[in-house]
């Protein structure tokens, strides 16, 4: 009896180490935003969980600093090199910044993606859900319509080392000096796109100072609600145009009120779901191609940057919000 007992406890325990065996997940993939806890980001982290329920053999999470700090950013990604993750996917708050880290990353075979970085060095690929030069140009077009194609304007970013912005700003800039010749740039471009409160404050200072403001571009998810705050505070209704990057559900007031005019984005929920799905793919040993379908996304465009020889993976998913469809979009 025993005996049988002994059989059967040794049977148990290794039927757990191989149930254990079967449940361990295979890759660990980070995913490291410029912020965490903001609206944004949350969405964000979103698909990462998605990813992390739906594939069996990867582990993936989110991590990032408590204020947009090239430095923060960089130390969370020294730290998972240290501890050895398989791959390392960034929104980046300086790409320069982090160019070094990167290099360390890939030296030691750790696989490095970038999200809103098109221009990135040291990275294996960019993702991107939009085309970028598309995206700026509509954004800037919109708010042209809006004021008619003439006037002062004024343009927030989140900081002046965000790539993706700075870069939606010169392409919009250089389009408007295009076809807009009597649209004006009131100041140089201003780092408070990723504050409520930064971008508040410097809509009231701007309509202040420029009473003959006409249109807002604002990129940081954040920056055309902390205007559309400013100018109802100041109960300037239909004054000044407001166009740029928000979350739906938080500027679906403002839209609706009109003190936003119009909302351009991506779902980020898909952007992390995509980083951690094609890193999931180059471990697996696949090739990235051109055409190559990812589950939810669809197709990838695949390029590569003429200044930085980078790769950049691109999906089509640029959303129009407006006051009519910002509450259905679900995020």
């Amino acid at each position: 009896m025993k005996r049988v007992t002994r059989v059967m406890a040794l049977a148990l325990a290794l039927a757990l180490v191989f149930t254990g065996c079967a449940l361990a997940k295979e890759h660990e993939i980070a995913v490291v935003v410029k912020i965490n806890g903001i609206p944004w980001f949350n969405r964000l982290e979103e698909g990462v969980k998605k990813a992390d329920a739906e594939f069996d053999d990867v582990k993936a999470y989110q991590q990032g600093p408590s204020d947009a700090d090239p430095a923060q950013q960089v130390k969370i990604i020294e730290d998972l090199i240290a501890k050895g993750v398989d791959a390392i996917c960034v929104v980046p708050n300086d790409a320069k910044a982090l160019e070094p880290v990167f290099e360390k990353a890939r030296s030691k075979g750790i696989i490095v993606l970038t999200h809103e970085s098109d221009k990135q060095k040291g990275a294996d690929y960019d993702i991107e859900l939009i085309d970028s030069k598309k995206f700026g140009e509509e954004n800037f077009e919109t708010l042209a319509q809006a004021m008619g194609g003439k006037g002062e304007f004024a343009l927030f970013v989140g900081g002046l080392t965000v790539p993706l912005h700075n870069y939606w700003a010169n392409v919009g800039l250089e389009y408007v000096k295009a076809k807009y010749p009597e649209m004006k740039l009131v100041t140089d471009r201003i780092p408070c796109g990723e504050s409520v409160e930064e971008s508040f404050k410097k809509t009231m200072e701007l309509t202040k100072t420029y009473p003959n403001l006409k249109g807002i571009v604002g990129f940081g998810s954040l920056g055309p609600i902390g205007a559309a705050q400013a100018l109802k505070k100041k109960d300037m209704k239909g004054q000044i145009a407001v166009v740029g990057t928000v979350i739906p559900s938080h500027a679906a007031p403002y839209l609706k009120e009109g003190y936003i005019t119009h909302g351009y984005l991506w779902d980020p929920a898909d952007a992390g779901y995509a980083m951690v799905a094609v890193a999931r793919e180059i471990l697996q040993g696949k090739t990235i191609t051109d055409g190559m379908e990812i589950k939810d996304l669809g197709a990838i465009q695949l390029f590569e940057d003429p200044e930085t020889k980078g790769k950049v993976l691109k999906f089509d998913k640029i959303l129009d919000i407006t006051a009519e469809n910002a509450e259905s979009l679900g995020f």
